[in-house]
């Protein structure tokens, strides 16, 4: 699929197999993986089309290239994503993050909390984000999954936060007292599962994603996990899919918050759902 030749010669072979396939943004992510198969920045491939991809590299892309066509996604090709200020590693034992799940940090960051707990952490991303952010707070993140939490563990520990952030099997702890709940928890129902895009169907884990026929059952759950507490975390921030803040808000007030509110994505979507016990 892609020989060797210069920069621009691979950018276009590649941007084309690609943009064939369905990729969507297909130039982009020929860059990235160009970049990544070279060791030269984006920047500087830019600047000079008419350099040489040596045979090694060009093996390199055309490896990188050809899972991508499959619609394998960027970031597991690469084993890396950022998010905000951190770098994860991630492959699929865990969702890859997204920029929509930074607004469960951005409501840590607003409320200043000093216990947090990141139910369903997966990568660590938000777990990590927030002890990276807000160093006076204690996190202790939570997941199901053996190979996520193996995966998080190894994330803070390169990142050199393994002493802020305590990791648990399971959903919820059972034991601590927590002034903030965030989770990112599946809230795609069985229905909606055929309907996502191959990226996700083929690759990323299904548990992790589907929640149940509704696509309310894991967030339900944990708002009666978190409503029976006493003392009740003094907040939760819950990320929902697209139609599902309503029914969410009435889930949290149900659980005993006063204060509920969604807060919409830069897409315009109500992406957060965030109860307080008091306004």
């Amino acid at each position: 699929m892609v020989a060797a030749g210069t920069v621009r010669d691979a950018l276009t072979a590649s941007t084309d197999a690609l943009a064939g396939a369905g990729v969507e943004g297909a130039r982009f992510d020929a860059e990235l993986l160009l970049s990544e198969a070279t060791g030269e920045g984006r920047a500087r491939l830019d600047a000079d089309p008419e350099a040489p991809v040596g045979a090694p590299a060009a093996r390199r892309f055309g490896a990188m290239v050809r899972r991508r066509v499959a619609r394998e996604p960027v970031a597991y090709i690469l084993g890396r994503r950022w998010f905000r200020r951190i770098e994860l590693e991630v492959d699929r034992r865990v969702l890859i993050p997204r920029p929509e799940t930074e607004h469960l940090v951005e409501a840590a960051l607003e409320l200043r909390p000093r216990t947090v707990c990141d139910v369903g952490t997966g990568s660590g991303a938000v777990a990590l984000a927030i002890a990276d952010e807000l160093p006076e707070a204690r996190v202790v993140a939570t997941d199901t999954s053996p190979g996520a939490l193996a995966l998080a563990r190894a994330n803070s520990d390169r990142l050199g936060l393994a002493e802020r952030v305590a990791f648990e099997a399971g959903t919820f702890p059972a034991a601590g007292r927590f002034d903030l709940v965030v989770a990112n928890l599946p809230y795609v129902s069985e229905g909606e599962w055929g309907r996502l895009q191959p990226e996700i169907s083929r690759y990323e884990p299904r548990e992790a994603l589907v929640a149940g026929p509704t696509g309310l059952e894991a967030i339900t759950a944990l708002l009666d996990n978190v409503g029976g507490r006493e003392p009740r975390p003094a907040a939760i921030a819950l990320e929902v899919g697209a139609g599902q803040a309503a029914a969410v808000e009435s889930l949290v007030r149900a659980a005993g918050y006063r204060s509920v509110e969604a807060r919409r994505d830069l897409a315009g979507i109500d992406r957060v759902v965030l109860g307080r016990e008091a306004g």
